[in-house]
């Protein structure tokens, strides 16, 4: 015999509603957030404005804030101090055009993205916030480890111009590789006593944030991935699979220095993926090498007449020297623009 329909037609009631009061208040959530956002943009023109005609380093700008803060904190209480309207009088500098603030971004995010060096950074930031939908904590770690930086250095000015104004996209397989990736969070108490297999172990521990480093698109398949042939066993270290490029994306983990050893290993177990793994669909397998060091000119001889997409790159266990890498951007974006 069935429940009382009478209960069970409660239960569909009740579950309607919470389902209508949880979508109400993120809706409720997120227009509060564009309107604050408007709000700030909007008082931080009214600054900019009073000060000499939007002249950014109008001498009156400090006596201004100070006293601003004061009057409005009086009057309106919290959120006036004046490092927030210094960062709200930035926000319009910054984004003098309304149409380029994002509705998808919480004033938090804003906050972050305001402390990036460059118009080029801030842009990038903010697009990759959008399209990405990471939190503040998310684009935190990105900003903290130079992913625009990261990134840009492997292009040239045209494509670093387009970087910063659509974000990173996943077109093809070089599209993946990032010089160096930083795994800082893994912990590792001494990078000079550790095992591949430690690594790997941290690396899967803090599989959300190793995701997050290797870039948009990846799905965790397994590790210790066993390839059988002539009945000798391999092992693929990590292996995932791009949902973008619809291919299986296989990597090699070495502690120290990249040999041609591994080139040739890992050129192997594409050879078995794109035979033996691969389904309709699937596009060729992408392999990547990485290790603490590689010497690029072995790198180069190892790799050439390679027809697999086989990359080696290497990682470090310390956020990058943000100095030195935007002294080698500025190279390359001065470089560009004298050819």
């Amino acid at each position: 015999m069935s429940g009382n329909p009478d209960v069970n037609n409660y239960e569909t009631l009740k579950s309607q509603i919470g389902e209508l009061l949880i979508l109400g208040r993120e809706n409720a959530g997120r227009a509060v957030n564009t309107i604050l956002v408007q709000t700030y943009w909007h008082i931080g023109k009214h600054i900019v404005e009073f000060e000499q005609g939007g002249n950014e380093k109008s001498e009156y700008g400090s006596s201004v804030l100070d006293r601003l803060s004061k009057d409005l904190t009086l009057e309106y209480g919290k959120g006036f101090s004046r490092s927030n309207l210094f960062l709200i009088r930035q926000f319009f500098l910054k984004f003098q055009k309304i149409q380029t603030v994002s509705g998808q971004l919480s004033w938090s995010h804003f906050c972050e993205i305001l402390k990036a060096d460059n118009a080029l950074e801030i842009s990038f930031y903010t697009k990759e916030c959008e399209k990405e939908k990471w939190s503040v904590r998310e684009l935190k770690r990105q900003m903290k480890s130079m992913l625009f930086h990261r990134l840009a250095l492997s292009k040239d000015k045209d494509a670093v111009l387009k970087l910063a104004e659509k974000g990173s996209e996943i077109q093809n397989p070089k599209d993946l590789l990032r010089d160096p990736y930083v795994f800082e969070f893994p912990g590792l108490p001494d990078p000079m006593t550790f095992s591949e297999s430690d690594l790997e172990n941290r690396l899967v521990a803090n599989l959300q944030n190793f995701l997050l480093e290797l870039g948009k698109g990846f799905a965790f398949i397994g590790r210790q991935y066993r390839i059988t042939l002539s009945n000798r066993h391999f092992f693929v270290d990590l292996v995932f699979y791009h949902r973008i490029l619809k291919c299986f994306v296989l990597i090699d983990l070495k502690r120290g220095e990249i040999d041609h050893q591994d080139i040739g290993q890992m050129n192997l177990y594409l050879n078995y993926f794109r035979k033996e793994e691969n389904t309709e669909g699937d596009n060729a397998p992408i392999g990547i090498v990485l290790g603490a060091y590689k010497d690029q000119i072995l790198v180069e001889y190892a790799t050439e007449n390679i027809s697999n997409q086989l990359f080696v790159s290497k990682y470090q266990l310390f956020l990058p020297d943000k100095e030195s890498l935007a002294n080698e951007l500025e190279k390359v974006l001065h470089q560009q623009s004298n050819t």
